[in-house]
């Protein structure tokens, strides 16, 4: 039986990856990840940038390993940017409150066990389930879009 769970399991792995030029994308649990070709500050960096050059509000940006650090812990470099925008978030916030739980956005570039470093959001499609919208599928189409466009400019060469 085991012999067959592995093979199983690998098959679903290779099935999670989406190979693209540029980046590998892992989407799971809500969540679309991309290899960075960066460090955790320099993906951070850019993400940044572009977010700001596209008009949107960059709420924080927390060093959770700073943040470890400062308590005496060690962890690996881990970086939270909060950003968004209320035109976006507000009619969405109208529609189905409980999206605020996930609102503004939130990207995540990290270091991974494996040494890589990866930058993770939640798939807008997926706040549409999880929140159960039945309206409001054009703004999410267009966070989705826009989400894909800036984070692969922050992971890319």
């Amino acid at each position: 039986m085991r012999k067959l769970l592995i093979p199983g399991v690998l098959l679903a792995l290779l099935a999670a990856f989406i190979l693209t030029p540029k980046e590998a994308i892992l989407m799971q649990d809500g969540l679309i990840t991309k290899q960075s070709a960066h460090s955790v500050d320099v993906t951070i960096d850019r993400l940044e940038g572009v977010v700001r050059k596209k008009g949107l509000t960059v709420f924080a940006r927390i060093n959770h390993q700073e943040n470890a650090a400062n308590m005496g812990l060690e962890m690996p470099s881990s970086t939270l940017l909060i950003f968004g925008s209320p035109k976006i978030g507000a009619p969405l916030m109208n529609i189905s409150p409980t999206i605020g739980i996930d609102l503004p956005v939130k990207a995540l570039a990290y270091e991974g066990s494996d040494g890589n470093v990866y930058l993770s959001y939640n798939d807008p499609a997926y706040l549409q389930t999880r929140h159960k919208l039945k309206s409001g599928q054009g703004a999410l189409a267009k966070m989705s879009n826009a989400l894909d466009k800036m984070s692969t400019h922050a992971v890319s060469e």
